[in-house]
């Protein structure tokens, strides 16, 4: 394990790691997308508190943005545009 990169002491990761390779390639998935959902959730609430007047709409493009590029939040910000006209 290399040392200085987590704020876990040596023994609980060493348990960490162990119950990660002893999970199953589903638990696994289940584990990254729950991770991904979290930090995705960090994400937007840091957006919405450096923008509190944000729509909902907003935080998502101001996320797709940061995540992926001012060309794809341009497509996204254009596809809410489309969908709210008549």
């Amino acid at each position: 394990m290399p040392a200085g990169f987590s704020d876990t002491d040596r023994e609980s990761l060493q348990v960490q790691v162990d119950l990660l390779r002893r999970a199953t390639p589903s638990r696994r998935l289940q584990l990254a997308f729950s991770l991904s959902a979290d930090v995705m959730s960090l994400a937007l609430a840091g957006i919405r508190r450096r923008e509190p007047g944000a729509t909902p709409a907003r935080a998502g493009v101001v996320f797709v943005a940061t995540q992926y590029g001012p060309e794809l939040a341009s497509a996204v910000r254009a596809r809410i545009e489309d969908e709210r006209l008549p």
